[in-house]
């Protein structure tokens, strides 16, 4: 029994591990918002107990609900945003664990660029893109680290298969309007730690299986085998008559057989 729960065990850490921190993500998408623009923020893989907080300028992880923000739950929702509520917002638990952190900056411009909130993947293509007030993304130039890049004309600008050379700082133009600059970060794909939970189940299983019939094999070669025994009963006064009978005819025949 102790074996069969240590297997147990091992192939339950082996494979069917998971990260149990949250995830912060924000709507919209974007690390640049206007002005009384409404932003939501939401803990993901979350369970209960866990905030959104946020670092400003003018405060020091705050918990969403107290002076800024409705809090529902794992979620937070800021009706209209401004300039001061720039900052670093996070997920934290009641145990202190916390998620991955998203810079937010609230522009006063009328153009802002639209980018990842957090690092992307090398090989991802990556879209940003220009927006203003209007209903339709106006032309737009793009540029990195102060360098005029590309002229598009729907506002979109598509990097395909990105690597490390396109990191670095991005911000657009629309008719002599700027956006405030943004951060591209792109890092190397993780390797996969962990299998899919239907192949995690089957390894289980499969382990579980082959320790039974190592266990069953081991039992029958040593002849301890708790399903088969021999059992000894005497014999009855019927089959003990007979057994006599039988005595005295041989011994009868063997003596004519002497004479």
């Amino acid at each position: 029994m102790k074996d069969m729960s240590l297997l147990l065990l091992l192939s339950s850490l082996f494979c069917c591990s998971t990260n149990a921190a949250a995830r912060l993500t924000v709507t919209p998408s974007s690390s640049q918002v206007f002005r009384n623009e409404r932003v939501s923020l939401r803990c993901e893989d979350a369970s209960d107990g866990w905030t959104v907080r946020r670092n400003t300028s003018n405060e020091k992880r705050t918990e969403c609900g107290v002076d800024w923000g409705r809090s529902a739950g794992s979620s937070c929702n800021i009706s209209s945003m401004d300039p001061v509520d720039s900052g670093v917002y996070w997920c934290e638990s009641t145990e202190g664990s916390t998620s991955n952190t998203i810079t937010i900056t609230v522009s006063d411009r009328s153009v802002s660029l639209q980018s990842p909130l957090l690092p992307v993947m090398e090989g991802d293509d990556v879209t940003l893109t220009c927006r203003t007030k209007m209903a339709d993304p106006p032309p737009a130039d793009f540029y990195k680290d102060g360098v005029s890049i590309r002229n598009v004309s729907d506002g979109h600008m598509t990097l395909l298969h990105v690597s490390r050379s396109d990191e670095g700082l991005y911000k657009c133009r629309v008719q002599g309007n700027e956006s405030a600059e943004s951060r591209l970060s792109v890092s190397e794909k993780p390797p996969t730690t962990t299998m899919d939970p239907l192949i995690c189940h089957l390894v289980v299983l499969y382990c579980i299986s082959t320790f039974l019939m190592v266990s069953l094999y081991r039992q029958r070669a040593t002849g301890s085998d708790p399903s088969v025994s021999v059992v000894m009963t005497p014999p009855t006064h019927a089959e003990q008559g007979l057994d006599d009978d039988y005595d005295d005819v041989m011994s009868a025949v063997t003596t004519e057989h002497q004479f």
